[in-house]
C-alpha cells in the first residue's frame, strides 16, 4: 500500500526580498523640483526693430602663453520711422560683442526729422576724421549710400536720398558722422519758428461746376 507525502503538489511558498530603501538626500528624487521661473531677456530686439552690424574687428594681444585674442563690434539699431542708435561692444567672443553692441544701441536712441521718404534739406555731417553729405532725392531715386551710412540711413526708415562719405574711411567716424547730419535736420515749422514766422495755410482749391 502507496502513502501519498502531504502537500506534493502545492507550490513552495517564496519569501519575497524587501527593496532597498534609498538614500535621502538634495539629489533625490523625493524631493520636488522646483520650475525655473521665465527670465525676460532683455537682449532680445524686438520684431519691428532694424538691427545691423557694421564692422566687427579683431583685436590680438601677445601674452606669454601666446596670442590673447578679443571682438569688438559696431552695430546700428532703428525703428525705419525716424528713430537710430548706434552701440559698440567689446569681448572675447564675436556673439557676446554683438550682444553688448545691441545693448548699448538701444540705450542710446534719438529721433530724428526725417520725412516720409527722404531729407527736408541739404546737411553735412562732421566727426572727428568723418565727412558725410546727405542730399534729398526724389522718389524713386534709392538709397544712393555705402558702408555706415548705408545702415544709419536705412535703420531710420530713408529710402530716397543722395550720400557721400568725403573724409575718412573709418566706420565708427562715418557712422558718428552720418549720425551728426541727421541731428541737424529741422522741419519747415522749426526753421519758421526760429524765425519768428508761421506757416501759411494752403489756399483751398474750389471746384467750379460747368
Amino acid at each position: 500500500m502507496s502513502t501519498v507525502p502531504p502537500n506534493e503538489n502545492k507550490d513552495p511558498v517564496k519569501e519575497v526580498e524587501a527593496a532597498p530603501e534609498k538614500a535621502f538626500s538634495k539629489t533625490s528624487e523625493f524631493i520636488p523640483k522646483s520650475e525655473p521661473a521665465a527670465r525676460r531677456d532683455r537682449t532680445r530686439t524686438p520684431s519691428d526693430m532694424f538691427e545691423k552690424v557694421v564692422f566687427v574687428n579683431r583685436c590680438a594681444k601677445v601674452v606669454k602663453g601666446g596670442r590673447r585674442f578679443s571682438f569688438s563690434a559696431l552695430l546700428v539699431v532703428g525703428d525705419k520711422k525716424g528713430k537710430v542708435g548706434v552701440g559698440f561692444g567689446k569681448a572675447r567672443e564675436v556673439a557676446e560683442a554683438i550682444r553688448k553692441g545691441t545693448e548699448n544701441a538701444k540705450k542710446n536712441l534719438y529721433t530724428y526729422n526725417i520725412g516720409p521718404s527722404t531729407l527736408p534739406h541739404e546737411v553735412n555731417g562732421v566727426f572727428g576724421g568723418g565727412r558725410v553729405l546727405l542730399r534729398p532725392a526724389s522718389l524713386g531715386t534709392g538709397l544712393i549710400a555705402g558702408g555706415g551710412v548705408r545702415s544709419v540711413l536705412e535703420a531710420a526708415g530713408v529710402k530716397d536720398v543722395l550720400a557721400k562719405s568725403m573724409g575718412s574711411s573709418n566706420p565708427a567716424n562715418v557712422v558718428k558722422a552720418t549720425v551728426d547730419a541727421l541731428s541737424r535736420l529741422r522741419t519747415r515749422t522749426q526753421i519758421l519758428e526760429c524765425r519768428g514766422k508761421k506757416r501759411a495755410p494752403r489756399p483751398v482749391v474750389q471746384e467750379v461746376a460747368v
